[in-house]
């Protein structure tokens, strides 16, 4: 890989850092990007990697003098609160940090003529707020002035910023960082990666996704019982997965229930999907499908970008219904089809406790960083590591499933479902 994956600095660190910590990263460490044999083998001198987080023993900004910012952008997801609280204890109570701001309402929270007053961050207002949904700073969609918001960090003595988002609040980090350089700013933008799509770039993890795979039990549950219950059932649940359909393989790999599962990466024929439901029907008289709601869009075309860029996408879930119920009718065989749609309440649910630990940790990672001075980056996970990612790299496309691996052929042999849907 010929990508530069180096972290930027806005400076020399020259603080003793006042962590009490058993284990320091030193500066050089790194995490392989591929750590198969065949990918080290293949390479000449020291192969791709990531530097990997944790703490330093010397730190770039002085705690007694620092001030902290964090802001939640994009959809809800479960773990911000968790991020929040985490970044605000690590903070104040491993480095002294005293200054602590929450600013409200996403990036929209950086330009002054919204008038949203930043919200002071202490342990009292936080300690409790990791066991609730949502997210206590509020959130919006879409970009702002860069240029606005770099004045709004310089006005309010901000040396750190934590953006708490996926692929478009990254993207504004990036830009922020860029105008920071230009002017010669010594500020850290650190980003933590926040995408219950699991999409984004070179990190194998992103908070929320745990939690959505794990809420999605019970929709399929319930389809798989609805599909059951009747003679020709068929029971339709769609989930998350804008561009990446990793939600619905992992929900549909956990549950063992699904016979068909439909991913934006993988394209398919409805008349396939029609053929080989009414085969399924003849033999099980019964059956369950999980499709990701950006599969099959080119079935339901809808023009025009939401607030942060992103295409509009069609209903797949309901044109399926649709779609399936007047096929059964013309071949005269009676179905029952069942559609859920689990979607906001599992965006707004608190975090499971194995998401939570992940929260926890993405955000510790990052105040280390942050603190360090590093910049233009995000916490991620590689190889079961945390490293630090350049944002100008996990912005570049989404991480997405290949159908060739591994991972889809255990879809395949889960549902049984034919490779060659289209």
């Amino acid at each position: 890989m010929s990508e530069d994956l180096s972290i930027e600095r806005v400076g020399e660190s020259t603080f003793d850092s006042p962590l009490d910590s058993a284990v320091f990263i030193n500066d050089g460490e790194g995490v392989l990007l591929d750590a198969t044999l065949s990918g080290y083998q293949k390479g000449e001198g020291t192969p791709p990697f990531l530097e990997k987080a944790g703490p330093r023993e010397k730190i770039f900004f002085n705690p007694e003098t620092s001030r902290a910012g964090l802001v939640t952008c994009g959809g809800l997801c479960p773990g911000l609160n968790d991020v929040i609280r985490a970044i605000v204890m690590v903070l104040w109570y491993r480095y002294g940090v005293r200054e602590i701001v929450g600013l409200r309402y996403g990036f929209e929270g950086l330009i002054a003529s919204f008038n949203h007053e930043p919200l002071v961050l202490e342990p009292d207002l936080v300690e409790d707020i990791h066991k609730y949904g949502g997210t206590i700073l509020g959130t919006s969609r879409g970009p702002q002035d860069t240029a606005l918001m770099v004045d709004f960090l310089v006005k309010e003595k901000i040396d750190m910023l934590f953006t708490i988002g996926g692929d478009g609040t990254q993207r504004g980090a990036l830009a922020l960082t860029k105008e920071i350089e230009e002017r010669g700013l010594p500020i850290s933008i650190v980003g933590i990666p926040k995408t219950i799509d699991n999409d984004i770039l070179f990190t194998e993890r992103s908070f929320g996704f745990e939690t959505a795979v794990a809420m999605s039990q019970i929709p399929i549950t319930g389809a798989h019982m609805e599909a059951k219950g009747v003679k020709n059932g068929i029971g339709i649940v769609k989930l998350m997965g804008r561009e990446s359909g990793f939600i619905a393989v992992y929900a549909t790999l956990a549950s063992s229930d699904v016979n068909l599962v439909l991913i934006p990466e993988v394209p398919f024929s409805i008349q396939r999907i029609f053929s080989y439901l009414e085969d399924r029907i003849a033999k099980k008289s019964h059956a369950v499908i999980v499709v990701a709601e950006g599969a099959g869009q080119e079935y339901v075309p809808v023009e025009g970008i939401d607030a942060s860029g992103n295409k509009k996408l069609g209903d797949i879930g309901l044109f399926l219904k649709t779609a399936i119920t007047e096929y059964f009718e013309s071949r005269n065989i009676p179905t029952s089809i069942k559609y859920l749609d689990p979607s906001y309440t599992v965006r707004s649910a608190p975090a499971t406790p194995d998401d939570s630990v992940l929260c926890f940790q993405f955000a510790e990672s990052g105040v280390h960083a942050a603190m360090s001075g590093r910049t233009g980056m995000i916490v991620g996970i590689r190889n079961a590591h945390f490293v630090h990612i350049p944002i100008r790299l996990s912005v570049k496309e989404r991480n997405k499933i290949d159908p060739s691996s591994l991972l889809w052929q255990s879809v395949l042999d889960n549902t049984g479902q034919p490779r060659n849907l289209d």
